[in-house]
């Protein structure tokens, strides 16, 4: 399990390196990619854009929607955030580690709670499949779909 200090730390470098890669790109500072860019750093597992919107207008950083769409496409095409897609058209967002570091996903198709998991023996199988078919797996996501302890004892 990672410490506190090591995810903070994570968070900081992937706060710094997302907005140093911004800038070396050639795109202005500004609030709302900075609000966005802030609240992506500070978060453990995906959000939709809707939630990055909510959490932003709770935080008193309002961040028009439109302006929190077209920051995550940009980061997603700068390969700084991940675009997850977890089913019935609905895409999460979260940090993509520039050290590669990742978790994967657990999506109840009842209630749409998104669990992260880490498994290495799911790593080793894929580095695996990528040896056995001679094909170089840039990057991957799992996401397992099904159902909630709280959904199956209902």
């Amino acid at each position: 399990m990672e410490s506190i200090h090591s995810h903070a730390q994570s968070s900081h470098d992937w706060q710094e390196h997302t907005l140093a890669t911004l800038s070396a790109a050639g795109h202005r500072k500004g609030g709302a990619r900075n609000a966005v860019v802030e609240l992506l750093a500070d978060q453990d597992c995906a959000l939709t854009a809707q939630e990055i919107d909510d959490r932003l207008r709770e935080t008193g950083r309002a961040v028009g929607r439109a302006s929190v769409y077209r920051i995550l496409e940009l980061l997603t095409e700068m390969k700084l955030v991940q675009r997850i897609d977890v089913g019935q058209g609905i895409a999460r967002y979260e940090r993509h580690q520039p050290d590669g570091d990742h978790h994967h996903h657990l999506v109840c198709d009842n209630c749409g709670t998104v669990e992260p998991f880490e498994d290495p023996s799911l790593e080793q199988a894929i580095e695996q499949v990528s040896q056995r078919l001679s094909f170089a797996v840039d990057e991957h996501d799992v996401v397992l779909h099904g159902a909630c302890s709280d959904c199956r004892e209902t």
